[in-house]
């Protein structure tokens, strides 16, 4: 084992951050330092130069002072650990950093692994042995590290146990008691008719089951995978009921199943979308081109609930990559868009910052807290998004903790939403036939010992589940894999009749003892297995494990035997692994042997393990509480405002957005944040279909939870209310346009939960969704919503109401016509109109208000009219077609004050409102103010109001319309009844209280100095915005004249590595300036079998090359720079004067580190951690700089908004001669400036802190330019967050783009 030292493993700032944290748990600690340490297990001995070269490979990431830490120095003394990977697997950083140090063309390094080693000095003498056993507990994540003692140590890491072998269970002799126990022991969750079942079943086969067996059997029979309670038959105090839940669901597809090309039966619900150009690379030249065809939308929502509990980060990573694998494994393969996330869970109590209405009641120990879920939980789904390449525009939070009758209701086991939408080709949305003969494939990673038994530990309440089980059934992410597998699905799709996915699942719950069965079964087929086909990384596991385990980022598919050359090519050239492990049968049998121990673990026919299990028959009974009502008429309404403001289910929510990337694909047409001041408060998502055209597809969601305690349909019926009324904010042509996933979370076998279910579901299948039209083709259910624990010698719990989330979707008629809440500022009066659902009854109960009081009430909204909310829907859409709506935003949690304000911020505007037509007395101004009855505000001109008011009448809504305000210029937002103000603050004041929660996360999970410029940028009334200034004409094509004709255009390789993930939209931003755009893989490169001799340009796209290990882009620079075949490809192209070469985000990180083979590039930063410390998707201006390049002439002096996503911009020269090199020689091409167009290092406008805004440089007498930034997602103005309304189709970067076309000539 070779052990080689690396940088420190932390800034100052997160240093500082450890040091506070570990002295708070153990005052005695003086000091910590920490640096990388870098184990490699080698096949054979490496030469001076393998290892010299091995060294540079593994110097990466920003300047930092090392410490000495060598025998006699100051840290020689202090306590030394050393954190690595759990011995027995294998981190996800260390296959991307072996497969960069393999492709540098050192093969004898089998495996290189990463450890941190901390130093750790004491105030006074030694820590003792319990100060360094709870140090150990704060250095590392228990479910995916360990900590150990030495370097030597680590050798563990390398170690290739023997596999442990297969067990049995003796049911012939022991019968059920043997049962019984190997239940308990593995942890399957099995139901006492279950085991009957399986009893039965083996006395009938005359053997033993093996452990594989039971555990499989386990998994596929869970209630996660099985939905068994939506398949029960109930009977309700008495009472037999006529449908089980799931039919009441599929109730609303037999009303209506207009427009459902596929639902209840594949791994997402596909709907009809619009006809566009679908632009992809032509599978036998490999050019980009517009395929004019149906691109039908594929539709999903997941929930993972129990691993964000145990390891937010891991499960909410794992969540969001399980739900885009369920989308990409939906027909015969498809492609995932668009994603969303959403949180539910208890009080936050935040320290410094806890509110007067949080409870303190404890949590068991296994479960981490409602604030550490929200720090981490949000990170590791927007990390799987950005690294994927799916841009994650969509969501919800709430945090809920209230004691009611007599017991603790709120959400220690939170809820965690994933979801999202994709494209599905028309020939691809039903699966084909499995011939016999098949070749059934895993594709992806391989095996680890990680997530055994999730779907049954999914299916328990949280407490339920031994501790060690809880630590079992972990996950871990690798997105980068899950994005290369994508890669070959998309080549599959991309050849149309000729794909050779024949049929597809994803890999989830269960691993490949659910995957395998289920596809086979599902195509008709049975299936030979051999265990020891499947790729291992850890060979020490079981047959149990090593069928079982739920590593992530797996697809299982069968291949004709024809076509299976075919698909080898197209997986060795994305470098994706995959394995054959097994052939389909005619007979519908499972056998899978083992060769190593010469047995058969699994032979069973498949209707013992998927065939009709004991049916669950539910007998209960309605309990209801006693609670008083709550009106709120001695509330102060100054209180009230402000608590509202700061409870974080109505806050801001930009601390869970600003980290995900929101423009990756070039098609984000509205993401969360809205106008040139980019405030989070959007109704809905939308995306156009490609990138000629404004058709597209919206999301957008409604939960209304905390109603459930007092009136369960009744928080169904808003659930779907609120979606309706978020996604009316879309153009879409009617309401039975949109179909709905329904995902639901209860605690099933708690009084009263069960019938709440039952009851909700009524009201949603077989009434109000019926009424509107509206289809569920698609959802999911958690059943085990419950964490029970025993605190010293107490019992304790809490328990969620009855949860239902959710999520609208709908193929759009125009993305360039959605409506925002931001109110606009023309010169123009105009006037404010509420329309209001609830029709004055103002009800309370289990509301925003009545939560921040500590209260629940006894009466909540409802939607008493399914016909009003059809004509509402119906009357925005035709004044929205009419262009007669300046702004939009629906009424919700928090009710009409949180609309309002909200479109106060949006707009940088006051507002003054009159409440008289809303009550008729001050008491009834909280209800006014603060009820949450459907319904919206929208701005009209004045001299539109008479028109619009009359559509409402005819609409049937008049009565329920509102004349309630206008405009003011004093930045103030009051409220006046009866010509007195009787609430206001300036606009300033109330949007600091609404940004404060996601400032105080912020502050704790990011660099602190960063959060708190960006939140002290809101005291700067006079902030212009977002503008533009262009010395150029937007709409001037400067390339109408040049030849379109094939042959005749400039070629250009379009290139990208394993995890680059932006190459589409950068070849259709080409595409539209006139080149012959050409997809290019490194592989192709390395191979020989693409030069760069028969291009003119050479374009490095964003994304995540080898997942960033080894510094953003010096991976796949270190490739090139260490491979003789890619070295002199790339130095023989950017010698040529003829040639020019972009490098946008991961490709100018990329090109930055190739500046010893680009002339004139020998000053160039590299590009390191943002000074955030964190990812940053923002909206940033930036100004063109006089330079000489050629893509950028002509726009000198230009300021204008481009999107940014990444999370090391930051550009750090080498010296200050290097910094003062570029300025001289006029290589600055783009730099960062605030809203006054002044050079800036401020956070956020300067996302990295760059020094002196530099994020675009220039080489090659112009030649070879890079930027952070990507014009290439903003090429087209409706791909703009914000744009001026003078622009029309094209966006200011499009210039950019054809500078290149024009100088090609």
């Amino acid at each position: 084992m070779l052990e080689l030292r690396g940088a420190p493993a932390f800034s100052d700032f997160r240093l500082t951050k450890m040091l506070a944290k570990l002295q708070a748990a153990v005052p005695n600690v003086a000091s910590v330092y920490a640096d990388f340490m870098h184990f490699s297990d080698t096949t054979s001995e490496l030469t001076d130069q393998q290892l010299e070269t091995l060294g540079k490979i593994l110097k990466y990431g920003p300047k930092a002072d090392v410490q000495d830490t060598s025998e006699g120095s100051a840290l020689s003394s202090s306590h030394f650990f050393l954190v690595v990977p759990r011995i027995g697997t294998i981190s996800p950083w260390s296959s991307k950093a072996t497969d960069i140090v393999n492709n540098c063309g050192i093969v004898e390094v089998d495996r290189i692994e990463r450890g941190t080693a901390f130093y750790i000095t004491a105030k006074e003498g030694q820590l003792s042995a319990a100060e360094l056993e709870t140090v150990r507990g704060l250095i590392h994540d228990r479910m995916v590290e360990v900590v150990l003692n030495n370097t030597a140590d680590a050798e563990q890491l390398f170690q290739h146990a023997e596999p442990t072998p297969l067990t049995s269970v003796d049911v012939m002799g022991g019968g059920r008691a043997a049962l019984e126990q190997a239940d308990k022991e593995l942890g399957m969750a099995l139901a006492s008719d279950e085991i009957d079942y399986l009893l039965a079943a083996y006395l009938k086969l005359e053997r033993n089951p093996t452990d594989i067996e039971l555990m499989m059997f386990a998994q596929a029979n869970s209630e996660h995978c099985r939905h068994k309670i939506f398949n029960a038959s109930w009977v309700i105090d008495g009472e037999v009921q006529e449908d089980s839940l799931f039919q009441m669901i599929k109730n609303t597809y037999k009303n209506h199943s207009t427009g459902v090309l596929s639902a209840y039966a594949d791994n997402a619900s596909v709907i009809e979308g619009a006809t566009a150009g679908r632009f992809f690379p032509n599978s036998d030249t490999r050019g980009y081109s517009y395929n004019e065809e149906p691109m039908h939308i594929l539709m999903k929502v997941e929930t993972h609930n129990h691993p964000t509990a145990i390891a937010p980060h891991a499960g909410a990573a794992t969540g969001s990559g399980g739900e885009i694998r369920d989308e990409g494994a939906t027909g015969r393969g498809s492609k995932p868009k668009a994603g969303l996330n959403g949180f539910t869970v208890s009080d936050l109590n935040i320290p410094g910052f806890q509110q007067d209405w949080e409870s303190n009641y404890g949590k068991p120990g296994r479960i981490v807290s409602a604030l550490d879920i929200m720090i981490e939980g949000p990170l590791g789904a927007a990390a799987f998004n950005n690294e994927f390449g799916r841009p994650n525009i969509c969501g919800y939070f709430r945090t809920f903790e209230e004691e009611f009758n007599g017991e603790v209701r709120g959400y220690h086991k939170p809820i965690m939403i994933a979801g999202g939408y994709g494209n599905i080709r028309d020939e691809h949305v039903q699966k084909g036939d499995i011939p016999v003969g098949a070749r059934l494939i895993a594709l992806g990673g391989p095996a680890m010992q990680i997530g055994l038994g999730g779907g049954a530990a999914s299916s328990m309440a949280s407490g339920q589940s031994n501790e060690d089980l809880d630590f079992a059934s972990v996950q871990r992410e690798n997105p980068e894999m899950e994005r290369r597998c994508q890669e070959v699905i998309d080549r599959c799709w991309q050849m149309g009749d000729t794909n050779p996915i024949a049929f597809i699942h994803d890999v989830g719950a269960g691993g490949l003892s659910n995957a395998f069965p289920e596809l086979v079964s599902d195509g008709g087929r049975g299936g030979n297995f051999e265990l020891r086909n499947i790729h291992n990384d850890e060979p020490g596991m079981s047959p149990l494990a090593l069928w079982c385990n739920e590593s992530q980022e797996r697809y299982v598919m069968a291949v004709a035997k024809e076509d299976i050359d075919t698909f080898d090519a197209i997986c060795a050239r994305e470098r994706c692994p995959y394995a054959v492990v097994g052939i389909a049968t005619e007979e519908d049998h499972l056998t899978v042997t083992d060769s190593h121990f010469d047995n058969t673990p699994i032979d069973l026919p498949l209707d013992v393990l998927l065939g009709k299990t004991p049916r669950i028959h539910k007998d209960v009974e309605t309990k209801q509480g006693e609670q008083e009502e709550f009106t709120g008429a001695e509330l102060d309404l100054a209180d009230a405002a402000e608590r509202i403001l700061k409870l974080p289910t109505v806050a801001s929510k930009s601390f869970l957005i600003t980290i995900g990337d929101r423009s990756i694909t070039g098609t984000v047409a509205r993401d969360q944040f809205v106008g040139p001041y980019q405030v989070p408060v959007a109704d809905c998502a939308v995306t156009t279909s490609s990138y000629d055209s404004l058709v597209g597809e919206a999301m957008a969601m409604g939960e209304r939870t905390p109603m459930a305690l007092i009136n369960a349909p009744a928080s169904g019926r808003m659930s779907v209310g609120e979606a309706v009324t978020n996604i009316a904010a879309a153009n879409i042509e009617k309401l039975s346009d949109i179909k709905m996933s329904a995902n639901w979370m209860c605690a099933a076998g708690h009084p009263g939960e069960d019938e709440k279910l039952y009851q909700t579901v009524k009201a949603i299948g077989m009434e109000l969704c019926p009424e509107l039209d509206i289809t569920i083709p698609v959802g999911k259910d958690s059943m085990s919503m419950k964490t029970a624990w025993n605190e010293d010698g107490t019992d304790k719990s809490v328990t969620a109401p009855l949860s239902l989330v959710i999520t609208a979707f709908s193929p759009v008629v125009d993305a360039s016509k959605t409506l925002t809440p931001e109110l606009k500022t023309i010169e123009e009066a105009t006037d404010l109109i509420l329309i209001d659902l609830g029709n004055g009854q103002n009800r309370l109960g289990a509301s925003c208000i009545a939560q921040v009081y500590g209260k629940v009430g006894k009466t909540s909204a409802d939607l008493d009219d399914a016909e009003d909310l059809a004509a509402f829907f119906a009357v925005i859409q035709g004044l929205n077609q009419d262009n007669k709506l300046l702004a939009y935003h629906d009424r919700s949690d928090g009710g009409l004050f949180s609309t309002l304000t909200e479109m106060a911020f949006a707009g940088r505007t006051g507002l003054t409102v009159k409440l008289d037509t809303l009550a008729d007395s001050e008491a009834e101004l909280t209800g006014a103010l603060f009820n949450e009855e459907l319904g919206a505000v929208i701005q009209v001109r004045r001299s539109d109001v008479e028109f619009v008011l009359a559509q409402l009448q005819g609409a049937g809504l008049g009565e329920m319309s509102h004349i309630i305000g206008t405009l003011n210029e004093d930045d103030q937002v009051e409220f006046n009844f009866n010509d007195e103000e009787v609430l206001a603050n300036s606009r300033m004041t109330y949007q600091r209280f609404w940004t404060q929660t996601s400032y105080e996360i912020q502050a704790i999970r990011d660099n602190s100095e960063c959060a708190k410029q960006e939140f002290d940028r809101l005291l700067d009334a006079e902030d212009p915005g977002l503008n533009t200034e262009l010395t150029f004409d937007v709409n001037d094509d400067i390339t109408a004249g040049f030849s379109r004709t094939e042959g005749e255009r400039p070629r250009i390789a379009i290139l990208r590595e394993q995890g680059v993930n932006g190459q589409i939209e950068m070849a259709a931003a080409f595409d539209r300036a006139g080149f012959e755009t050409i997809d290019v893989h490194m592989s192709d490169m390395l191979s020989g079998s693409v030069s760069l001799k028969d291009f003119r340009g050479l374009i490095a796209c964003g994304g995540f090359s080898y997942g960033d290990v080894l510094g953003a882009g010096e991976g796949w620079a270190k490739s090139i720079l260490f491979n003789a075949t890619a070295r002199a490809e790339f130095e023989g192209f950017f010698k040529r004067e003829d040639t020019f070469a972009l490098g946008v985000c991961n490709g100018c990180q990329m090109l930055s580190n190739l500046h010893e083979l680009i002339p004139g590039a020998e000053h160039w930063p590299h590009f390191v951690r943002n000074q955030s410390e964190q990812f940053e998707a923002r909206v940033a201006l930036v100004e063109v700089q006089k330079s000489d390049s050629i893509l950028l002439q002509g726009m000198e002096g230009s300021r204008m908004p481009i999107a940014i996503a990444h999370g090391e911009g930051h550009a750090e020269f080498a010296d200050v001669a290097d910094k003062a090199a570029v300025n001289a020689s006029a290589q600055v091409a783009l730099r960062y400036v605030d809203n006054y167009g002044q050079v800036t290092e401020s956070y956020p406008a300067n996302p990295n802190g760059s020094t002196e805004g530099i994020t675009g440089l220039t080489a090659a007498g112009g030649r070879v330019t890079i930027m952070m930034p990507h014009p290439e997602r903003v090429f087209r103005a409706v791909q703009n967050s914000w744009q001026p309304d003078e622009w029309s189709e094209d966006g200011a970067w499009m210039r950019m783009f054809r500078n290149a076309r024009a100088w090609c000539k």
